[in-house]
């Protein structure tokens, strides 16, 4: 009888801990393309704090990059490939879970479209004032919506750099929207 016991023990001993090691949740890994603009941004939310080493291999199997960060549980992470051939290359990210690879194909934009070329940037200030800016080398057009998408301004910029303009709502009806382009 006592030898079942410590048996059933052992069993329920085993059981239970194999119930433990597998409720350890994985980590979360994302890869996310910046508009083909050759930055990539990696997600991490890891089970809990811990070690996390990030490599990156090109497709010759060469490590191109790798870093160790610890004390870390989540993280948002730009790398910019902007540089290097194009081609496929593996990002590796190993936690106390184990490793998961995302693989991402780097080409080149075969040329930048006026979209991809602006940086544009829209603040709400006080009292209905809005500040729009924006930088590139072309034309751009402002395009003002209210809050039933009816346009109520357009305007076209020649911009040589950087513009940033205040626009004045405060009598639009609704939440102005922009588009620029």
């Amino acid at each position: 009888m006592k030898t079942k016991n410590v048996v059933l023990t052992m069993v329920a001993v085993m059981v239970a801990s194999a119930f433990t090691f597998a409720a350890t949740p994985a980590s979360k890994v994302a890869v996310v393309n910046q508009n083909n603009s050759g930055v990539y941004k990696v997600i991490y939310e890891g089970a809990t704090a811990g070690k996390v080493t990030l490599r990156i291999v090109d497709n010759k199997g060469q490590v191109i990059f790798n870093e160790t960060k610890k004390g870390l549980s989540k993280f948002i992470l730009p790398l910019n490939f902007t540089g290097l051939e194009q081609g496929e290359y593996s990002i590796e990210i190993t936690d106390e879970t184990g490793t998961q690879i995302q693989k991402v194909n780097h080409t080149f934009a075969a040329e930048a479209t006026s979209a991809a070329a602006k940086a544009v940037h829209i603040t709400k200030l006080q009292d209905g004032k809005y500040l729009m800016s924006a930088s590139t080398n072309g034309n751009i057009n402002v395009q003002i919506f209210d809050g039933n998408d009816n346009l109520v301004h357009s305007k076209n910029f020649e911009v040589n750099g950087k513009i940033a303009v205040v626009y004045n709502l405060k009598d639009v009806q609704g939440e102005p929207s922009f588009l620029v382009k």
